[in-house]
């Protein structure tokens, strides 16, 4: 067992972006600043994450994810076959309109109720790996940082909900042959991080949460497709990704969206808890708790000894702040069905999934990280 397989604290990787970042891209986008100089604004603003993160004593710490514009970009970035379409903040912003923070995201000109998935994207040749976008992120946040860096990856169940097959087969004649693909480029991308020196790798993979939302089963079955097959794909692929990196953490993170303080699924783990933790060979598993929308802490019943689930107890969506008696109060439920030993905690989800951000403030985010690491050091010491 790794160091990093049991640590008490954890980041799901994405932090707000300052004011100055936003305003600095905004003149990238727009031709009003150059490449070198919006590189030095957005390097001070890693560094600022760094002393924030590494100022609290968080157990590992991140680059908050800030080169990117949306969460799922260490994958649209990094390869070339898709229909390539233009992507900037303002593109983001306004997407994000018109739906109400702490609600379900459902926005009638722009996507059916529930889905969170605003197209499906076709491909116009097979995928290639065009750059590592996660190993270009480590190589410039390593050398700052004075703790362990997590680097975070779209996992290819998210990317097969994404993919428009239907329009796709002339490239990818079924869904298998598209993933089998992007599981040989994720790998790619795994092994040249590790030989980088990366030693905790987390795969974001809120699509597993559609198993139990019945909008989103719904839009499956619309569209022709088994969502028991879909499961079983996802589970055998995101087993195939990890396989054969010795001394490498790797945790697999599940929400129910993070939109502008939004969300975009609801259902408990039950009904898929058993197959998720005994198929899925990941160290750690990181949960969405904030909200009762995930339901009880019953499912970790099924959790294997040797294997950590991190708490997801810290809301992101809102700025009040939970009270640390709360929080322990809720670590101790837990415990009901897995051993302290086998837990930790964190915020539910990054602070900024994509460039808008929730509704909160730089503020509200530090004293939340604040409370992750009191609430650890209070339950498990150190």
């Amino acid at each position: 067992m790794n160091k990093l397989d049991i640590i008490r604290t954890d980041v799901v990787g994405s932090l707000l972006r300052p004011a100055r970042w936003k305003e600095a891209r905004s003149k990238l986008d727009g031709g009003l600043m150059d490449r070198d100089t919006f590189a030095r604004v957005e390097l001070e603003c890693i560094r600022d994450h760094l002393r924030l993160q590494e100022s609290l004593g968080l157990d590992v710490v991140t680059d908050g994810e800030i080169s990117r514009l949306n969460f799922q970009d260490s994958f649209g970035l990094a390869v070339s076959g898709y229909e390539t379409t233009a992507d900037t903040v303002q593109v983001h912003e306004k997407r994000a309109k018109g739906g109400t923070p702490l609600a379900r995201w459902d926005i009638p000109d722009l996507v059916g109720p529930g889905t969170p998935v605003v197209h499906r994207r076709p491909v116009q040749q097979k995928l290639k790996l065009a750059r590592n976008v996660p190993l270009e992120e480590y190589r410039r946040v390593n050398p700052l940082a004075k703790k362990p860096v997590k680097v975070s990856l779209i996992g290819p169940d998210r990317i097969q909900q994404r993919f428009d097959a239907k329009a796709s087969t002339a490239v990818y004649p079924t869904m298998d042959h598209f993933v089998d693909d992007v599981v040989a480029i994720q790998r790619e991308m795994i092994r040249e991080l590790v030989e980088a020196g990366c030693r905790y790798v987390h795969i974001d993979e809120p699509g597993y949460t559609a198993y139990v939302d019945e909008p989103s089963l719904a839009d499956m079955r619309k569209r022709g497709q088994d969502p028991d097959q879909n499961l079983t794909r996802s589970l055998r692929a995101n087993s195939r990704l990890i396989d054969g990196f010795p001394g490498v953490t790797f945790g697999v993170h599940l929400c129910r969206g993070n939109q502008r303080s939004m969300w975009h699924r609801e259902g408990t783990y039950d009904a898929i808890a058993e197959r998720l933790f005994n198929e899925l060979p990941y160290q750690r598993f990181l949960l969405e708790y904030d909200s009762p929308r995930a339901g009880s802490f019953a499912p970790l019943r099924f959790v294997p000894k040797g294997k950590t689930v991190v708490l997801g107890l810290i809301s992101t969506k809102m700025p009040e702040l939970e009270s640390v008696d709360d929080l322990k109060r809720r670590i101790d439920e837990a415990t009901k069905h897995l051993p302290l030993e086998q837990l930790a905690i964190s915020p539910q989800c990054g602070f900024a999934s994509d460039v808008v951000g929730n509704e909160i403030s730089e503020d509200d985010q530090k004293r939340k990280l604040e409370v992750v690491v009191e609430v650890a050091r209070q339950v498990w010491g150190g």
